[in-house]
């Protein structure tokens, strides 16, 4: 008698067919794909209301593993394209996966305009210090000399801190952890998923084969347990003094956790303020004016 075939507790969420993923060993893009299927798994939450959207990049390729509805966009266009998804369906609960390239660097003009208007999105961005798909070129979240393929004497521009970004421009939700945080970041994204408004976790995964290389901080693994070593928690952190340095103490954790009024929610009230008894019968209104 053939007995089934055990499953791995994630495999629901994962189209296998497209395994293996194209990920270097080491990478902690992994981690945090385990991290969000566990989050997932213990929300317990409706996967057809639950949609992934990327962008272009190592991360940018998450969407085409997770078995959801899932939208793989054009660079940096992640957040309009999600935008759209939750104003043409405010019930799904969508999630952009991508890069920091794609996300604060190509796309960083659409990622502080949504955080501006309090999109109800859940953003995970995973920090890997470069632009990392096309030869490991400084990105918008490099650190200040560390080596990189267009800085081989090391960076000096100023690079932006995620977490600061995001409250700055007006996130509800903000967090930092390393990929080794395991635990810690599927709670975040759990947490995040349910916040109405603008959520952003930040995981840093350093690119083990151009970053880790070029910077001398060792192969696979031992670069994310540098920067997990390296690592404090410190909780309700101002946004302004967590900034990361080329190799220092990392200040990591859940920084910004506040009640504001999504965009849907205010667009609503300000059309109930302004329509007054007719805001009940505007869609009618509408469909007579047509």
């Amino acid at each position: 008698m053939n007995k089934e075939k055990p499953r791995h507790p994630v495999e629901q969420f994962l189209r296998m067919d497209r395994m293996p993923h194209i990920w270097c060993p080491g990478c902690g893009i992994g981690t945090v794909v385990t991290s969000f299927t566990e989050a997932l798994r213990k929300g317990e939450m409706d996967l057809d209301k639950v949609c992934v959207v990327s962008g272009i990049g190592c991360t940018g390729r998450v969407a085409g593993y997770i078995k959801l509805d899932s939208f793989h966009t054009t660079h940096g266009r992640a957040v309009p394209f999600a935008t759209g998804l939750k104003l043409g369906n405010p019930e799904l609960n969508v999630v952009v996966f991508s890069g920091d390239g794609d996300i604060v660097g190509i796309g960083g003009n659409h990622f502080i305009h949504a955080a501006r208007r309090n999109m109800d999105l859940t953003i995970i961005v995973v920090n890997n210090f470069n632009y990392a798909m096309t030869g490991g070129q400084v990105a918008a979240t490099t650190p200040i000399e560390a080596n990189a393929s267009t800085s081989p004497y090391g960076n000096f521009e100023y690079p932006f801190s995620i977490p600061y970004l995001a409250e700055a421009s007006g996130a509800t939700y903000v967090a930092r952890w390393t990929a080794l945080h395991i635990r810690r970041i599927t709670k975040s994204i759990q947490e995040a998923m349910a916040k109405p408004g603008f959520s952003v976790v930040e995981v840093i995964t350093p690119c083990v084969t151009l970053y880790g290389r070029r910077n001398r901080l060792g192969d696979g693994l031992n670069i994310l347990k540098y920067y997990y070593d390296q690592s404090e928690i410190q909780h309700n952190a101002d946004p302004r003094n967590i900034n990361i340095s080329y190799q220092g103490k990392l200040i990591v954790g859940k920084f910004v956790d506040k009640e504001k009024p999504t965009f849907l929610d205010a667009m609503n009230q300000h059309l109930n303020k302004v329509l007054g008894d007719d805001y009940q019968k505007y869609g009618k209104i509408r469909e007579d004016q047509q």
